[in-house]
């Protein structure tokens, strides 16, 4: 079964599954495309939504049907299909990634002098006419997804803010995250998104269960468990952990 996150929500609708008698009827370069695009479609409302559309067990069928055609059909794999987040291949080290502008940090603001500070030094910049909108931090790990003509093209860690690592091979198996895109109008063909890669409460508390029953050590905390397990030389360790992305 295609390993998917526990969710809240319940599913709404059915997916158009073609019966088997009809799918022979079907052309399947036709058909990969249907199902990469629904598969995509609730990934997104399952990962990112937290709304799921089908039943796990209709997921897992438009999965296992793509799969098929795709095993029946090599020259029909394409790099951005739902299939391929995990190429299976662990690598011996990171390669180094120069980020195209700075991937800069937060800077840290303890008391309410220090917030002052800041303010006063963003009216000096843009003038008085500012506002501020005032959330929780998600700790995890930075990154950089970098889409060449909508599909995702590469994945760095921050790393020193001028030079990260390449650890594309491991992003590709979180869900949350999209093998391709449909960019906005105007948009360049290369672009870059950056985020955070992030271990939810329920999810790390679940693998520390999990290491307890295995008789491992615990894992310290969620922030360094994520990092780490981005960081993994095989990225199937990462795909077995519920990383989500902001």
């Amino acid at each position: 079964m295609t390993k998917r996150k526990q969710s809240g929500g319940e599913a709404r609708a059915s997916a158009p599954s073609l019966p088997r008698s009809a799918r022979k009827a079907v052309d399947p370069a036709v058909r990969v495309e249907d199902l990469r695009e629904l598969i995509r479609r609730h990934e997104h409302a399952y990962y990112v939504l937290d709304a799921p559309e089908v039943s796990d067990a209709e997921y897992d069928a438009l999965f296992l049907e793509l799969r098929r055609i795709e095993d029946e059909r090599p020259d029909l794999v394409s790099a951005d299909s739902p299939t391929q987040r995990v190429s299976g291949e662990a690598s011996d080290q990171f390669a180094k990634v120069r980020h195209r502008s700075p991937m800069l940090s937060l800077q840290n603001a303890f008391d309410e002098a220090e917030i002052r500070a800041f303010d006063k030094r963003v009216r000096a910049a843009v003038g008085d006419k500012v506002a501020y909108c005032a959330e929780l931090k998600i700790d995890g790990l930075a990154i950089s997804l970098t889409y060449a003509k909508g599909r995702l093209q590469r994945a760095a860690t921050r790393g020193d803010g001028t030079t990260g690592e390449d650890v594309t091979a491991n992003v590709r198996t979180i869900r949350s995250v999209p093998l391709s895109v449909t960019p906005a109008k105007g948009l360049s063909d290369l672009f870059e998104v950056r985020g955070e890669v992030y271990f939810p409460i329920a999810g790390f508390e679940k693998l520390n269960r999990e290491m307890e029953a295995a008789s491992k050590p615990r894992f310290v905390n969620p922030r360094n468990t994520a990092a780490g397990s981005v960081r993994q030389i095989d990225p199937n360790v990462t795909a077995s952990r519920d990383l989500q992305t902001f």
